[in-house]
Formats: structure tokens, C-alpha cells, sequence
């Protein structure tokens, strides 16, 4: 086994972990859900229930086992709805959950079995007239990245160059996209050179910070940032590290130079960016993690002063400044923080945390019982998988899981930050090969994966969400439908499922779609159908055609990069409404209609 493979082992192994007992129970009574109902259909069994007063979310039990997939880090669900494929006959029960320490009682369990059934129907109605709030973007807000200073690396990977292409995604993130901020790791290791000790005194430096996030306010953007890992010359144990770049996860040797640094560094960017500026969009988030042993060896104690020291350290530069945390890994420490914030006073402008493979979970009603209605709420990581080198994402799976999860945050969180925006990457390791299942949004080359396509046609969808109902044998079908000032019409419509063992297709969960416009002036549109699927705007298959080494040549760039479109299913045409447009769409699979009126 190669040192490389040993890394991923150990880090798979220990991602897991937690660091400590860190508990924290919410005064809260959960009573189990009422009225389970379990709908069977072609290839699943949808389960639906009444919500419970107090729940962030909800566990599934099918044959009394929590329905978990092997690489979700959190299996409970943030609404009264569960679509189960991909099984069997199987006894369903659901429990409410108040935090991630306190479970209600499961329900009576409900019984039922998927059908069988050919080419089952789904009818998606959009009323056009009706606009239901300003459409939500919680994608818009925030995107991960790699340790920016990755971006000043000269290194080739895959013959690409490393910081001139990291550099670019971030750029399209924003141009494309219209991201407004980044988060990444690191702004404090060594290899920026913030801290060290001569004489045993302390020396800041932020030349080289001022660097990257020079870098990236040039395009637009603007930093969370995340204050890890620690200095060498700072850190109580140098040598608990992780990351193939060896970033320090010990607590400070010195809480007060901890302080000093991480005041001194907020009063340099307020200086060198304006003190409004970063007021009104810069935000500070305490560490990373630090409910994993991966990522901090000391206690939560430990981490909890170091949250109330970094909080009044960015607060002594400006009161208005945002700081928050805890920044955790699958959901962890949220209720821990909010109720030693409650005793400690220190401040807390927003939570935040971590999820993959799932939507995000509901800590609203957690807020509401620590007095903090309005907190923002902000998963500063999400994705398809927690794990690397998983190649679930890279395909159209990943484009409806990532639609499933932007829609379900709509209206209830802030930001929903994808993690990552590229595949330059280099936690455990820089990528082996072109698809290697990185978390990137775009790969090594800046091709667009099926995700980022899923992305651009979210954002291209009008600022008027619009009134739309799904029905018939629904399955996974879900839909988004949004108006623009003009007049355009937007409709996403998506078939996904989470049960990752189906992420290259069941054709059983194949649904053909109806989609009934209304409320439309009888006049000409021109109609779009733009659609990724295995088939259609995906990347992994056209490099597989080719061949499927590890890398392109040159000319295989070219080709690849002719390639990388977002494509139409069928060639425009001229409707008039009302119109009832019908097609077949897979699992996974999504389809975007766009209408525009004709001059």
C-alpha cells in the first residue's frame, strides 16, 4: 500500500471521530410523529408524516435500522418526507430528533413494497400567474475552496497549472454563477507565514494573506474567514497535524498570543479593505471542525475558550464585525455552542456547520429556544459525499442531488455552500487522474461537471419563484419554477434519489413527465429543453468514450473542452399556451424548459 493509499485509510477511518464528549441536552419533549403514511410506487415507497413542534429533523427506520447510506454522514432528513428506493417489502417508522443527543419516540411502523410498473406517468403543473415569494438562492452566498494559497502554487497536476486554474474556478464561480463569497481552510499555516517567534516574541506578518485575498477581490469575491489551523511557533503540540500539507489541528500554547494574533490580523483587513467593507461582507469563522480528533486534538473545552477568545478578539477591532461558529462537522456541537455562548456571553452572528449526502437539517427551532430567532444559519460544507476519491458526485447524480439540497434550504438558510469549487486539491493528495471523484465543481482543466451545470441553470431561473405542484407516480420528481421581469419562464425539473447504490441509473425510477403551463397569454413562445443526464451535458461520459485514461493529452483537451456544453434534448420549437409538453425523463436526470415569448 502506498503512503498515498495509507493516508486515505486512516483518514476514512478517522473522519468519524469525535473528539470529545461534548454534550448538551435540549429542554425539549418530542412526541412521536402522527400520521405515517406510506405511498408505494413504481421502484420506491414515499413515506410522509405530520410535522413535530421543536424538530430540527427526522429519523427514518426501515425493518427497524436507520436508513443510512454508506457514505452520508447524517441520515436524518429536515422535512416530513422520504422517498425509500432501491428495496423491498419493508416496516417503515420515523422519530423526531431536537438536537443530535435527543431522539423522540418512533411512530407506530406502517408496512408497505414498492410496484412494479412500465413507463410510470408524473404531471408537473406551473401556474405562470402565480408568483409565491422571491425566489431563494442559497447557493448565491458562498462557495468552499481549497487553502488559498494553493492558488500561488507553479506545480502542474495532470499538466494543468495548479494556481492559475484554481484561480479561474473561483472566477467562474462568480462570473457564472454569481457567488458572492469564498470560505477555505489554512489562512493561518505557515506556509503564509502569518506567525512566528524570534527571541520568543511574537512577529505577525500578513504579506502573503494580503496576497490571495488581493487575489480574489479582483474578480469580486470576498473571504469567510476561517480562522485555522495554528501557527507552528503558537501551537502547543506542532506535531498533531493533518492534511497532506500538514496544517497544526493543537490548541494555542498561549490563549493571549492566540488573541493578539487573530485581533491583529482583523484590524490589518479592516485597515487594508476598508472598515465598511468588511463590516458588510467579510465574516469570521472560528476554526474547523473541532468535533472531529482529525482536525483538533484538544478537549471541547479547550475549543469552546478558544471560541470565546477569537469572538472578543475580531470584536475588539469593530463591534459590527460577524463572527461564528462552531463550524462542525455533521451537525455536531450546535446545541453545545449555542448553550455555552448563553453562559459565556460571547458573541455569536451566525451558525454554522457541516452536512453531506443529505439536505441540510432545520436549527431553527433550536434557535428559537435559545432566544436567537433570525440567527443566520450557514453550512459552510456540503456536498454529495464527505469522502474522497468517491465518485458519486461526478456524474448527473450529483446535479440532482445538488438541486434536491438547494431547494429544500430555500427560504430557511442562508447559505448552502457547495464544497468545493474545484478539484485542485490537495487535502489528502493532488488528483490521480481527470475523474477521481473529486469534490470539485469543476475538474482539474476547468471542466464543468453535471453539478456545476445544475448549479447555472438554479441561477438561471427568474427572481418571481412561481406557484408548481407535482402528482401521479412522483418518486424523486421535484420542481422549480420561476419567472423573470421580461416574462421568461423557467421550469427545473429533476428525478434523483439518495440511495447512492442507484447513482448510475435504475430504470425502474424512469418517470415520463408531464408538464402542464398555465396562466401564460395565448401567444407564440419559443421553447428550450436543455437536459443533463448520462446522455446529455456530462463530462464523465464523453471522457470515457474517449478512452478513460488517467489524463488527456493535449489535443484530448481541445476535444474535451468542445465537449463540455450544456446541451439541449430536443431542438427549439415554437408553443402556445396553455401547453402540455411531455417527456421522458431518467433517474438521475434533469431538464430545464425555458419559454420566452416571440417578438
Amino acid at each position: 500500500m502506498t503512503t498515498a493509499e495509507t493516508a486515505r485509510r486512516d483518514w476514512q477511518e478517522r473522519i468519524h471521530l469525535a473528539s470529545g464528549e461534548a454534550t448538551a441536552y435540549a429542554e425539549v419533549e418530542l412526541i412521536a410523529p402522527a400520521g405515517l403514511r406510506a405511498a408505494p410506487g413504481a421502484g420506491h415507497v414515499t413515506l410522509e408524516w405530520d410535522p413535530v413542534p421543536g424538530a430540527i429533523g427526522y429519523l427514518v427506520h426501515r425493518d427497524g435500522v436507520s436508513v443510512e447510506q454508506p457514505d452520508v454522514d447524517v441520515p436524518a432528513v429536515p422535512v416530513c418526507r422520504y422517498v425509500d428506493t432501491g428495496q423491498g417489502p419493508a416496516s417503515y417508522a420515523v422519530a423526531a430528533i431536537a438536537t443530535m443527543n435527543v431522539t423522540g419516540p418512533f411512530c407506530a411502523p406502517v408496512e408497505a413494497a414498492p410496484l412494479d410498473a412500465a413507463s410510470p406517468a408524473v404531471t408537473v403543473r406551473v401556474d405562470a400567474a402565480a408568483v409565491t415569494r422571491e425566489l431563494p438562492r442559497p447557493w448565491k452566498y458562498m462557495i468552499g475552496a481549497e487553502h488559498l494559497s494553493h492558488m500561488l502554487s507553479a506545480d502542474l497536476t495532470g499538466g494543468r497549472p495548479i494556481g492559475a486554474e484554481l484561480t479561474e474556478a473561483l472566477r467562474t464561480m462568480r462570473e457564472e454563477i454569481g457567488v458572492e463569497t469564498v470560505r477555505a481552510h489554512a489562512i493561518l499555516c505557515d506556509d503564509l507565514g502569518v506567525y512566528r517567534e524570534v527571541d520568543g516574541e511574537p512577529v505577525h506578518d500578513f504579506a502573503k494573506v494580503d496576497e490571495v485575498y488581493d487575489t480574489i477581490m479582483s474578480f469580486g469575491l470576498r473571504p469567510i474567514v476561517e480562522l485555522s489551523f495554528m501557527p507552528r511557533d503558537l501551537a502547543a503540540d506542532p506535531a498533531k497535524t493533518v492534511f497532506g500539507y500538514q496544517a497544526i489541528i493543537s490548541p494555542p500554547k498561549d490563549y493571549d498570543r492566540w488573541g493578539d494574533l487573530v485581533r491583529a490580523l482583523t484590524a490589518h483587513l479592516v485597515e487594508r479593505y476598508g472598515e465598511r467593507e468588511v463590516i458588510d461582507n467579510w465574516a469570521f469563522e472560528v476554526w474547523n471542525e473541532a468535533n472531529l480528533e482529525v482536525f483538533w486534538s484538544g478537549t471541547p473545552e479547550e475549543f469552546f475558550r478558544l471560541y470565546d477568545v477569537t469572538a472578543a478578539a475580531v470584536k475588539s477591532v469593530h463591534p459590527d464585525l460577524r463572527v461564528g461558529g462552531p463550524s462542525s462537522a455533521a451537525n455536531g456541537w450546535v446545541e453545545e455552542l449555542l448553550t455555552h455562548v448563553d453562559a459565556s456571553g460571547a458573541a455569536l452572528d451566525f451558525v454554522s456547520t457541516h452536512t453531506y449526502g443529505n439536505a441540510p437539517l432545520d436549527w431553527r427551532p433550536a434557535l428559537e429556544r435559545h432566544g436567537r430567532t433570525g440567527t443566520p444559519i450557514w453550512w459552510t460544507e456540503w456536498g454529495p459525499t464527505p469522502t474522497h476519491f468517491h465518485g458519486i458526485g461526478d456524474g448527473p447524480f450529483g446535479a440532482t442531488f445538488l438541486l434536491h439540497g438547494m431547494k429544500s434550504a430555500a427560504g430557511r438558510i442562508d447559505a448552502l455552500a457547495h464544497w468545493v469549487a474545484s478539484d485542485h486539491f490537495e487535502e489528502l493528495g493532488r488528483p490521480p487522474k481527470l475523474f477521481h471523484g473529486g469534490f470539485g465543481l469543476l475538474t482539474v482543466g476547468n471542466l464543468r461537471k453535471p453539478r456545476f451545470f445544475a448549479l447555472s441553470l438554479a441561477e438561471r431561473l427568474g427572481p418571481q419563484e412561481l406557484a408548481a405542484e407535482v402528482s401521479g407516480d412522483v418518486g424523486g420528481v421535484e420542481v422549480w419554477a420561476a419567472r423573470h421581469e421580461d416574462g421568461r419562464i423557467g421550469v427545473l425539473v429533476w428525478n434523483g434519489t439518495l440511495n447512492q447504490a442507484q447513482s448510475d441509473g435504475a430504470p425502474e425510477l424512469t418517470r415520463t413527465v408531464t408538464l402542464s403551463l398555465e396562466g401564460l397569454p395565448a401567444e407564440p413562445y419559443e421553447l428550450r429543453h436543455l437536459r443533463i443526464d448520462e446522455q446529455h451535458s456530462n463530462i464523465r461520459a464523453a471522457w470515457r468514450a474517449m478512452g478513460d485514461a488517467d489524463w488527456p493529452k493535449d489535443e484530448q483537451w481541445d476535444e474535451l473542452t468542445a465537449a463540455n456544453t450544456l446541451e439541449e434534448y430536443e431542438p427549439s420549437r415554437t408553443v402556445t399556451p396553455p401547453a402540455v409538453i411531455t417527456f421522458d425523463l431518467p433517474m438521475p436526470g434533469v431538464s430545464f424548459l425555458e419559454l420566452t415569448r416571440r417578438p
